[in-house]
């Protein structure tokens, strides 16, 4: 038996550290699963066909270090070169890569002269978003902004964060999450450029929920000289699995960001799985379809039953339930073998995240609904 490990040993940066809570992986079978964001329906039969495939002696072989082919397909879909393209185990290794990179370690003085040192160190993001973000900056040790989103989660203007003074024009990284989690609104590219276009440092938009959007801002990566775009094969495109996300932007950035990436960041199978869904886009956009027409009725059905659903431009809906708190609601909901997902963030607690599952899983918990409020 080891004796008792000294905290000495760890540093205080990490032993102070809250870590980022993902949704519930239930181990209890016959639940439905609406806490997670994923795809309700499985990856295309030719992306199956081709993962099983691959499944023989290449497995004991190193995958393509950079995901050659992958890159090459993503650079011709997006109609860039395939430097302007990093693909990575997830886009949160993106994320993640984007604060090593970019952002220098919080200095210890605060004295007037430091204010550009500390800017060179600030992490910056608008709150409620995506709970990683202040994980990253932690871990780093950068100084963190978050400056709050209105109270329908829409984003402030760019006069409205200059006569505000919260928001850091020369922070060193600014995420926007578009469309915005856990909110689900979506953003216009047009005031997304703005934004942009008045950012010293470098900015990612970080668009996991773009295809069931009216909008994406690709256009920006490709136009500026300091906008990253992040994109996911998890949340439209049925590989959670697999863990495969990218970059898109300037080359001069993408460079830097290989420069600190794991030699084989991105698994073999996940490559071709990723390069097969690119071959058959079609497939995939039915899928948006299907789960933007089952937003819309989940919407309505519970708005008829009292609850306050926000506009979403998502796979998942937010919405504030009638009677009782969201926190009850969760467990009932639970009670009857379904999940969703519960933030205790003062500006969410009020509200239950949902997934948008088929129409089936959908009607579940309008039933369940129903039955909790009789």
């Amino acid at each position: 038996m080891f004796s008792r490990i000294p905290k000495k040993l760890i540093r205080p940066l990490v032993l102070d550290l809250h870590a980022y809570v993902p949704g519930e992986q239930p181990k209890i079978k016959g639940l439905i699963k609406l806490n997670t964001n994923e795809n309700p329906y499985p990856p295309s039969p030719k992306v199956l066909a081709a993962v099983r495939a691959a499944t023989d002696g290449r497995l004991r072989l190193y995958p393509s270090p950079t995901a050659q082919r992958l890159r090459e397909k993503l650079a011709k879909l997006h109609r860039c070169a395939p430097e302007n393209i990093i693909v990575g185990n997830g886009s949160d290794e993106m994320l993640a890569l984007a604060v090593r990179a970019f952002v220098e370690p919080k200095p210890e003085a605060k004295s007037r002269r430091e204010k550009s040192a500390l800017a060179a160190a600030t992490v910056q993001y608008f709150t409620p978003s995506y709970s990683l973000y202040p994980v990253l900056a932690d871990t780093h040790g950068a100084a963190r902004n978050a400056v709050a989103l209105k109270p329908d989660f829409s984003m402030p203007g760019v006069a409205e964060l200059k006569r505000d003074k919260k928001w850091n024009f020369n922070a060193a990284l600014t995420f926007v999450t578009t469309p915005n989690a856990p909110g689900g609104r979506g953003y216009r590219t047009t005031d997304l450029e703005k934004l942009c276009r008045a950012q010293q440092g470098v900015v990612v938009l970080d668009e996991a929920y773009v295809d069931f959007a009216k909008e994406n801002a690709m256009k920006l990566a490709l136009k500026f000289p300091h906008v990253l775009v992040a994109r996911t094969f998890s949340k439209a495109y049925s590989l959670c699995f697999q863990r495969v996300g990218y970059f898109a932007g300037p080359a001069e950035l993408i460079a830097a960001l290989h420069k600190i990436r794991d030699s084989y960041n991105v698994n073999g199978l996940g490559q071709i799985a990723a390069e097969a869904t690119l071959g058959d886009l079609k497939f995939y956009r039915a899928n948006f379809q299907k789960i933007i027409a089952t937003r819309t009725w989940l919407s309505r059905e519970l708005t008829k039953l009292g609850f306050r659903v926000l506009p979403s431009e998502t796979n998942f809906i937010l919405a504030q339930p009638p009677l009782f708190p969201a926190s009850d609601w969760l467990q009932k909901l639970r009670d009857r073998k379904i999940l969703v997902r519960w933030f205790n963030l003062p500006e969410v607690s009020r509200y239950l995240r949902i997934t948008v599952g088929t129409p089936d899983e959908a009607g579940a918990l309008v039933k369940a609904a129903r039955g909790i409020l009789k």
